[in-house]
């Protein structure tokens, strides 16, 4: 992946689930917003 500042990974999760852009990725995301410490409201 790609490296990104915390808002850039926050920002590609949201873009992610709204545009629903597949599972695989979304769950990429999500596995690296964990792995940071990072929560999306």
């Amino acid at each position: 992946m790609k490296i990104m500042s915390n808002e850039l990974l926050v920002a590609a999760y949201r873009d992610a689930k709204k545009n629903n852009h597949g599972r695989e990725w979304i769950k990429l995301l999500k596995l690296e917003l964990k792995k940071r410490g990072l929560k999306v409201v």
